[in-house]
Parts: C-alpha cells; structure tokens; sequence
C-alpha cells in the first residue's frame, strides 16, 4: 500500500531510541499517523514540528496498519508559531478538534481552513475569530452544525442576536427578547457575510457559544473533557488583549436551561 499527499503535522511522539510517530492532517486522507524512521536526528526535527506543512510519502504492507512516513519539508511555520503562546495553543486546540473525527476519515475542507488558519494563528488580534470559525465548522462535520443563517422563530435573516440551546438555531432580537437570559448570545461576526470584526466581549460570546454544544453533543457523551489547550488559548487571547484580567469561565451544557 502507498499514496503520496500534502499535510499539516499536528504532533509527534517518540517511538524507540530515533524514530517517531507522526501524526498529520492530510488533503485527502485525513488525520493519519505513521512511523518515521530517523524522526528524531537532527535533520528530521526541525521538519517534523507542528504546524509545518510538508509533502507526504506512506507505505505499509496492509491498509490497515500504521505504516511509514517520508516527509519532506513545504512550508516551515513552526518556527514562527512557536513565539506566540496564542498561535501555540490554538494550534494545540485545532489539533485535539481534529482527533474528535474518525482517523483516516478526508475532510477536505478542514485541511484547507487549517491552511489559511496557521497562516495568521500568530496575529492574536485575528486568531480568536479563526479559531471560534474552526470550532463552528469542526462541529458541522461531526453532525452538529449550527444553523445561523435566520431566525428559528420568524425566519428572519435580521437583526439575529441569541442561539437557542436547544435547537441550535439562531433567534432573532425581538423573537428571543423574552427568554433572552435563556439564550446563548450570537456574536454578530459569526453571521456568514458579516464583514464585521469581533471585539474581545464577542470572542468570549463566541466560545461560549461553541463550547456549550461541544459539551452537550461531544464531550459529555463521549465522557471526556474540553482540551485544556483551549482554556489555554483563551487564557493567552485574555492576556493578549487585557493584561492582567482573568477569563470568564463557559457554563457547561447543563448549566443553561434547555
């Protein structure tokens, strides 16, 4: 068995006295591990860093098995990503969405935003609003999407301001006016073709937003917990943005009533 592909390495652990088990995002194949033979010398680590992109040679005798990896360098981001403990974590965030999928399921459209999402993930002014995006579309592909495209009650596209816990449908102002302490709250940049930007108030709506249905429909029936990487992706957007302020902690899905 073998395909070549391009991917986004997302970690690594070592595996014996020099090699190491990759672990990438892939175009085509999806999230895949392998062995690398030698992964960990000098010449293979600076290569085998999260974040960087490179092109991607697997064999193995069965599909099934895990294989080996050759990877050759594209894109070195890690370099520049390891400087911001924002682009870190965020980093580290996508990463523990992506193993919520099945290993080896295509999810094409994940890996093109992963792309462009570690292009700016070191700009802490717009990596809130990419990684909120990510959750938003790593929820839609496990079968969760919301729908924020009009109101649930009206069918209005206007003025839609909360999400209804239960449906996760989005409410407009005037129709969610009296349950609106029930309500999650709908930052207007998330609504598709907005334009607008998110100010810090909106990016903590955001991930409240996305962490109360990743509770309710992933987390809490699967029996894990949040990746702590994300709390720590907030910790660093709130100190980027507040120094000194301490973050406003998400209800988790039974704390909103339904």
């Amino acid at each position: 068995m073998e395909w070549r592909d391009e991917g986004i390495i997302l970690g690594t652990r070592k595996h014996g006295e020099t090699s190491a088990i990759l672990e990438v995002m892939t175009r085509a194949h999806g999230r895949h591990l392998g062995l690398v033979r030698g992964g960990r010398s000098r010449k293979q680590q600076p290569v085998l860093q999260p974040g960087n992109r490179v092109d991607l040679l697997w064999r193995a005798r069965l599909d099934e098995h895990l294989g080996t990896f050759q990877a050759e360098a594209i894109e070195m981001n890690a370099a520049r990503l390891i400087d911001s403990a924002v682009a870190i974590y965020g980093l580290q965030t996508m990463a523990a969405h992506l193993r919520l999928l099945p290993e080896r399921d295509a999810h094409g459209g994940l890996y093109e935003t992963l792309a462009v999402m570690i292009a700016h993930l070191d700009d802490a002014d717009v990596a809130g609003e990419l990684v909120a995006r990510f959750e938003l579309l790593v929820l839609d592909e496990l079968g969760f999407g919301l729908d924020l495209s009009q109101c649930a009650a009206t069918g209005t596209r206007q003025n839609l301001a909360y999400v209804s816990p239960k449906s996760g449908r989005a409410v407009s102002r005037a129709a969610g006016a009296p349950w609106r302490d029930k309500m999650l709250v709908l930052p207007a940049f998330l609504q598709r073709g907005s334009g607008l930007r998110a100010d810090p108030a909106a990016i903590e709506d955001a991930f409240r937003l996305t962490g109360f249905f990743f509770s309710r429909h992933v987390y809490e029936p699967r029996g894990i917990e949040a990746p702590g990487a994300r709390a720590g992706f907030l910790a660093a957007l709130r100190k980027h943005h507040a120094p000194g302020k301490t973050l406003i902690e998400e209800p988790a899905a039974g704390e909103i009533t339904r």
